[in-house]
């Protein structure tokens, strides 16, 4: 996925609306594509604060971490909007990455990529689409062996 934190990046958000209860395929990347979560350490803190910080009217139905990315499942709720809770998750995610790391740098580029799924599409489609990541990467030879993932529906 190309960065995308071009100088006309931003107009193309402004003025978008958020559908709620709708369920949107999210994808951030770390800043400038750094391998940030190879570190065991880093991810691990990264999860626990991005899952804690998921709005409370908001559902995150399936995630995986990448070394360099992540990728979000999430259903918003009839209240929180769509930039205000990939900000909270992406702030939260990097202040627990920066406290591990015991010192301030970026953690996630600005921009983030999102596709508002249809009615007629399949959540359970897209989360094993999202969670197989990691084997399509090739770094596992199974899903399961992969430790930075989690969906609702196991």
């Amino acid at each position: 996925m190309a960065n995308i934190d071009t100088p006309g990046h931003r107009a193309l958000r402004r003025g978008r609306q958020s559908s709620p209860n709708s369920a949107y395929l999210l994808t951030t990347t770390t800043w400038q594509r750094r391998p940030v979560f190879a570190d065991v350490l880093l991810a691990a803190a990264a999860c626990r604060a991005f899952t804690a910080a998921t709005p409370s009217d908001a559902r995150l139905l399936a995630w995986v971490l990448m070394p360099d990315h992540v990728h979000w499942l999430l259903q918003l709720g009839s209240t929180t909007g769509l930039a205000n809770a990939v900000s909270c998750m992406k702030a939260c995610a990097a202040r627990a990455v920066n406290d591990q790391r015991q010192h301030h740098a970026p953690v996630w580029s600005r921009s983030y990529h999102d596709h508002a799924l249809r009615k007629d599409e399949d959540l359970h489609a897209a989360a094993r689409y999202l969670i197989a990541n990691p084997l399509r990467a090739g770094l596992v030879s199974r899903v399961g062996d992969y430790p930075f993932w989690d969906a609702i529906w196991l």
